[in-house]
């Protein structure tokens, strides 16, 4: 009885000890989880001297939960970096924690996951919030390994001590319900990293000052503060900052408005004080937009309105012809009226302009202003001309930037400006008018009537016989059946057209992403807030029911991370209508082959887009429940996400190939002038050799930032095909490599893909390699490639990705020039 009393004395000794370490353990606020922890909605993870918090929120007005980190001391503070911005949890039920592969996952009550950090590879990791707002993965036995932080993939803001690299830049919030993935971009130049720039959509909007070693020479007016707040530090490849004084709580913002925006939070007040904001003045490159007019003479004018409930400067406005993009935010510049006829076109007068950047600006040796009209007039891509007696005679091609009213600098002259002859249409067209209404009308209304009355005639005559109307929406109908006997992904849908017009604003010109050979394409936005792109059949495009039903039967069913995916469709009498993901970075070719934006895509972009277009043609190729040959592989089929990923589009051409069998023909050839392989292209055989011909035109392509094919040809060769082979002979393949990369390549990864890539474009298909052996080439740089063959179209004249005419196949469709050998 004695040791019982003894041992329970004991025991209860023990408990007390350890009750208040359980105690503190409970009541402190935990920092981290295991690979065995989590936290759900409601929970939060605060660092170890209570500076941050990661938890979930909700945004604004938003009832979608986010993962993010925001200060712990600051009222109603806004998240500094948000995990899930584009794929927020619809509810309360999320669960941050890590699965079995040791992936840190975001997870919802339905079973839906949202991968944070795929398998770091470390077995004893932790997630962990730093006292410096950086959330990191690393080893619990050693904290020095850090295998991924939060700090290397940056959303809206820049903290004291994060590098910002060309790989790590902020992107600014949707808007303030929304932190997905916006418009603008923010980061280092991508030629000189010790330069901060601001993108909108992937052209420069904002440039800073060069860094020259001072620590304030980045954002010179910050010496006009009285206490410097912020002290930089960059190299030519990072850029970061530390707050004045070291512990005040400091962020810069990049604003849903493509705005710069430097707080410091002011204990005393307890708020966040601005203390400096990018400044609005027309030295601001590229402020207003394509086809916007700055006037630094509006900004007092503006000031006084600056007040008014949108509270914003505008220094921007549009010349004759043209309307805002956005009435909200001037920096998305201006759009025309009406689109330009070439034939009929007339000029406006733009006097003291500063004349628009010289990327697309060409310069010509002619005397006479009047011959320099008739230059542009004559040419259909030609937008503005000046004449000024410093530069004589100027043509720009394309959207105009940079344009300022009222200069006193150099530089300036009056700007013609092209616009449709429609928008010089006077008010005494107004007689005119009048005289048709009196004396034309009445005839051609008696015309429509005669016309109507025989129309409904033979309508009755014929009333119970079959119409062509009936057997399209007989096909249509047999496509939906056909569809609802397959096996397809959940997610496809059918939606109304009346849903179709709501979300694109009625097709809305605002709202066009651009056009191809199915018909135009729309943004739009689904009453869940989903976006979307809206491919709507255009009457002329050739294409119908039959490329209709290839697309929805072929590529629902194909589940790749570099092909688009289909969300859906649509058929309402003649209206056909496919609904796709929406890709914000729109298409390859509107990066590669603009010179403004080319410098974006830097060699570590190319060759992620060079490898997943690879990898998305093995899968049509090879591993789909569908062996697909795709046939019309081109940069404006390449659309890439927000990551800059590239995913295969439009498989209205595409054929399903027997794997076993080797070629196939056809009477209809259908695809791009330019990507078409010879055998195709000549006599209608296409085999998946047909695509390794397309990807090596697109591989020399992103390499050289040229087009294949073109009115002006490549060096002294009619096309891409015949300068590179041309270079490739002599031994000077690296002026094939895009300027724009030559001092930031590796040249004997440039030199494996432009191998590569003659490789896939050798003229006889049994010389090319399989899109496998392709994509081995060129992530194995121990492979021993062989030596290319003379490609194929190498001395033809190629025009400018021009779609082969609907119809038969014949060789006089092709109208290609073949020149004798030098």
């Amino acid at each position: 009885m004695f040791v019982e009393i003894s041992y329970l004395k004991k025991c209860t000794v023990v408990v007390l000890l350890i009750l208040p370490v359980l105690a503190i353990r409970c009541l402190s606020a935990i920092d981290s989880i295991a690979l065995n922890e989590s936290i759900a909605d409601g929970q939060n993870l605060v660092s170890v001297n209570n500076q941050f918090v990661l938890g979930f929120f909700s945004p604004g007005a938003s009832s979608n939960r986010y993962i993010g980190i925001w200060y712990n001391s600051t009222p109603n503070g806004t998240a500094v970096w948000v995990a899930n911005r584009n794929n927020p949890v619809q509810d309360k039920s999320g669960i941050l924690k890590f699965d079995n592969g040791g992936n840190l996952i975001l997870q919802d009550g339905k079973g839906s996951s949202f991968t944070v950090v795929s398998g770091v590879g470390v077995a004893d990791v932790e997630a962990v919030i730093l006292d410096t707002g950086n959330f990191v993965l690393r080893s619990m036995t050693n904290h020095s390994n850090i295998v991924w932080q939060s700090f290397a993939s940056p959303t809206d803001t820049w903290l004291p001590g994060m590098d910002i690299t060309v790989g790590n830049l902020l992107t600014s919030w949707r808007s303030n319900d929304d932190p997905a993935v916006g418009d603008y971009t923010f980061g280092p130049g991508i030629a000189n990293a010790s330069q901060l720039i601001i993108w909108w959509n992937g052209i420069k909007f904002w440039t800073g000052a060069r860094w020259t070693g001072d620590t304030n020479s980045l954002i010179p007016d910050l010496k006009s503060i009285g206490i410097i707040p912020v002290s930089f530090q960059c190299d030519n490849l990072t850029c970061m900052y530390t707050p004045n004084p070291s512990n005040r709580m400091t962020k810069i913002v990049l604003d849903r408005t493509g705005s710069l925006n430097l707080t410091q939070f002011d204990p005393d007040a307890k708020s966040w004080t601005l203390l400096w904001r990018q400044p609005e003045s027309c030295d601001v490159s590229n402020l207003c937009g394509v086809y916007g007019v700055c006037n630094n003479s509006r900004l007092s004018v503006s000031v006084s309105a600056s007040a008014s409930a949108s509270g914003s400067l505008s220094l921007c406005q549009c010349p004759k012809g043209f309307a805002q993009r956005d009435t909200s935010n001037d920096r998305e510049g201006c759009t025309r009226n009406t689109t330009l006829q070439c034939n009929g076109d007339r000029f406006t007068d733009m006097p003291r302009m500063r004349l628009p950047d010289s990327d697309n600006r060409q310069k010509l040796s002619i005397v006479e202003e009047s011959q320099c009209e008739s230059a542009c007039m004559n040419d259909c891509s030609c937008t503005a001309y000046a004449h000024t007696l410093s530069d004589g005679c100027s043509l720009w091609r394309g959207n105009l930037t940079n344009m300022q009213d009222g200069f006193n600098g150099s530089g300036v002259g009056t700007l013609h400006l092209r616009l449709a002859a429609s928008e010089f249409e006077s008010n005494s067209s107004s007689g005119h008018k009048m005289i048709f209404l009196a004396y034309i009308l009445p005839p051609v209304v008696f015309l429509i009537f005669c016309l109507a009355s025989f129309i409904w005639i033979r309508r009755w005559k014929n009333k119970g016989k079959g119409k062509q109307h009936d057997h399209s929406l007989a096909m249509a109908s047999d496509v939906m059946k056909l569809w609802e006997t397959e096996d397809t992904c959940s997610h496809f849908t059918t939606l109304s057209f009346t849903q179709i017009k709501n979300a694109t604003d009625n097709f809305s010109t605002e709202n066009k992403l651009g056009e191809g050979g199915f018909g135009p394409v729309y943004k739009g936005n689904l009453p869940n807030g989903q976006d979307v792109a809206v491919k709507r059949l255009a009457a002329n495009s050739g294409q119908g029911l039959p490329e209709f039903k290839n697309e929805i039967l072929l590529i629902a069913k194909l589940q790749h991370r570099n092909l688009v995916g289909l969300l859906g469709c649509c058929f309402d009498g003649d209206e056909m209508v496919l609904i796709y993901e929406y890709m914000p970075n729109k298409s390859l070719d509107f990066f590669l082959f603009e010179q403004s934006r080319r410098a974006f895509l830097v060699w570590a972009m190319r060759l992620n887009i060079i490898e997943g277009i690879a990898q998305g043609i093995i899968y049509l190729h090879k591993h789909s429940r569908l062996r697909i040959i795709h046939r019309d592989l081109k940069p404006s089929n390449i659309l890439l996400d927000s990551d800059m990923n590239p995913k295969i589009s439009d498989f209205g051409m595409a054929r399903i190939f027997d794997p076993k069998g080797g070629l196939a023909n056809t009477k209809r050839v259908v695809g791009t002038y330019g990507y078409m392989a010879p055998e195709y292209a000549m006599a209608g055989i296409f085999s998946v050799k047909s695509d390794v011909f397309s990807y090596g035109v697109l591989l020399l392509e992103i390499v050289s930032g040229l087009r294949n094919a073109g009115p002006h040809g490549c060096g002294n060769s009619l096309n891409l095909l015949g300068h590179a082979w041309e270079l490739w002979k002599e031994g000077r393949w690296h002026e094939l490599i895009d300027k724009t990369l030559l001092d930031a390549c590796p040249e004997n990864m440039v030199l494996r893909c432009i191998h590569v890539g003659l490789l896939c474009v050798q003229e006889a298909a049994a010389d090319r390699p399989s899109m496998s052996e392709v994509i081995s080439m060129i992530t194995n740089e121990n492979a021993t490639l062989p030596d290319p063959k003379q490609p194929g179209f190498l001395s033809m004249l190629l025009p400018v990705e021009a779609d082969v005419p609907e119809g038969t196949f014949s060789l006089n469709d092709l109208s290609i020039t073949v020149l004798n050998g030098r």
